[in-house]
């Protein structure tokens, strides 16, 4: 298969009618690697109608729970076959690091096998006491039907695997539209998934930009679901097209994320060495592209300077250059236009009178950073408040913001002042405040003197302008199903409600 090839639709690949190709960049170098399909609108449908009739007249609907189950059971199990070729081509393709890349790997195998285990452990439904023993009454799941999953840049093989194992699990079709940035590891998955033996016309990918494609998946009629990773603009365009469909919609839109650290979490060397840490951690893996980066830190007012002398000194030996490259510990930004981006937050917010720290400029060039690729030093910016556009917009770079609170309550409000609501920590040694705090914090996720990590086995989305739906846990796979009662009278005998 050429490197054009990258549609796959009803078990065959081949390109865009249109013949468009798309040129995918190393952000590493700026330079050109391989090319994909450009797909457009007339892709679209033909990919709905190959996953509609997979759906309506294909097996995979009516395959056993066991039956999926083994399907996504051999997915994972090729996934770590080609671990190291999945992470390489996902370090190419998004200039993340390997180790980076590995991770996600693993991680998507474990997604794999958390919905396969979970729909195969399934019995055959919830009995509904009916008051009589002549009423069988059941609640059982069905497949929503065909699913439209678009999936980001930042982790498409990761995100896109959120999406495709449960929507496999429950017995759905679908058609993945991956970002035209980064699309080369959700093309391998679906090969993978082929070759694990699932049905031609079950998983279908376009690749291409959001519009037309993703925009024609939305407000297609032959699809029941679409689930969408991305931005809170480009979300709510999602769930415009899809609301005449009366659509089941998934949004998951980002976040900006409160790490909240009070004093008594550095009351020790040990303690300040571990939060200043997980700051740098929160911050600026994956060069802050990270819908859950922590890039809101609240401080204690008390503990501040000493804690970001630190963490700007730790920040400044973050070792930037090529993903592939032995010894880097961060990558380059996407794109030339998300460097850009990044670079305007940083001058608004000096002009509005942040503190730099440090960073806030191109790195020099090196051996393993190239002056043609998109890097940016990790940026502390000090003595930010709420009226900046940094501190309340989803700036997706290296780029973290200081702000200071007094009091329980202050550190709460601060954590809380947001339009978004996806995810945040709290640092302290209080285990009542501890509770206290997670229990005040209006986000999908809270972790407790901890920042990232995520169980395939509990629900990941956000409050308010995060997005709606879940991903991930029971209610991961519930979002990819339909509830249905069945009712049966065993002994049915006239009403006689009407006497004539």
């Amino acid at each position: 298969m050429s490197a054009q090839q990258s549609i796959h639709v009803g078990g065959e690949w081949r390109g865009a009618l249109s013949g468009a190709t798309r040129e995918i960049i190393d952000p590493a170098d700026g330079t050109p690697f391989t090319e994909v399909a450009e797909g457009g609108a007339e892709d679209a449908d033909e990919a709905v109608a190959a996953a509609r009739a997979a759906f309506d007249r294909g097996p995979w609907p009516d395959t056993s729970a066991a039956g999926r189950a083994a399907v996504l059971l051999a997915t994972a199990a090729l996934l770590g076959r080609d671990r190291e070729e999945l992470a390489l081509l996902e370090s190419r393709d998004t200039g993340k690091t390997l180790r980076e890349g590995r991770d996600d790997v693993d991680c998507v195998a474990d997604t794999f096998r958390y919905f396969a285990g979970l729909v195969g452990s399934e019995d055959a439904g919830r009995v509904v006491d009916a008051g009589s023993p002549d009423i069988h009454s059941v609640v059982v799941h069905e497949p929503v039907g065909v699913c439209a999953l678009i999936a980001p840049w930042n982790y498409p093989l990761l995100q896109a695997s959120w999406k495709i194992a449960p929507a496999l699990a429950a017995g759905n079709t679908f058609v993945v539209k991956p970002s035209e940035l980064t699309p080369l590891t959700t093309v391998a998955l679906i090969r993978l998934l082929a070759e694990a033996g699932l049905p031609a016309g079950a998983a279908n990918i376009v690749t291409g930009p959001g519009d037309p494609v993703g925009a024609r998946l939305a407000a297609h009629p032959g699809v029941d679901l679409v689930s969408f990773t991305g931005g809170l603009a480009s979300g709510t365009k999602v769930a415009e097209l899809a609301a005449p469909g009366v659509k089941k919609v998934a949004l998951e839109l980002g976040g900006k994320n409160p790490n909240v650290v009070f004093a008594d979490a550095c009351a020790t060397d040990e303690g300040l060495d571990t939060a200043v840490d997980q700051a740098l951690n929160a911050a600026f893996i994956h060069s802050g592209q990270v819908c859950s980066a922590g890039g809101r830190l609240i401080v204690e007012e008390s503990v501040r300077e000493r804690f970001v002398t630190e963490l700007a000194a730790r920040a400044a030996r973050i070792r930037l250059g090529r993903g592939t490259a032995d010894g880097v510990e961060c990558g380059p930004l996407v794109s030339r236009q998300q460097r850009e981006r990044t670079e305007a937050y940083v001058a608004s917010a000096l002009a509005e009178g942040a503190v730099l720290r440090i960073g806030g400029k191109r790195p020099e060039p090196s051996a393993v950073r190239p002056a043609t690729g998109y890097f940016y030093e990790p940026t502390v910016l000090d003595r930010c408040h709420r009226g900046m556009r940094v501190v309340r917009e989803e700036v997706f770079g290296p780029v973290l913001t200081v702000e200071t609170f007094t009091t329980e309550d202050e550190a709460v409000a601060l954590a809380n002042d947001t339009e978004y609501g996806l995810a945040g920590a709290v640092w302290t040694s209080d285990a009542g405040r501890a509770r206290r705090v997670a229990r005040r914090m209006r986000h999908g996720t809270v972790w407790i003197n901890d920042f990232h990590p995520y169980l395939p086995q509990a629900e990941w989305g956000g409050f308010g302008k995060s997005g709606t739906g879940r991903e991930l846990g029971p209610a991961g796979l519930a979002e990819y199903r339909e509830a249905k009662h069945v009712y049966q009278n065993l002994a049915p005998v006239p009403v006689r409600w009407f006497t004539g």
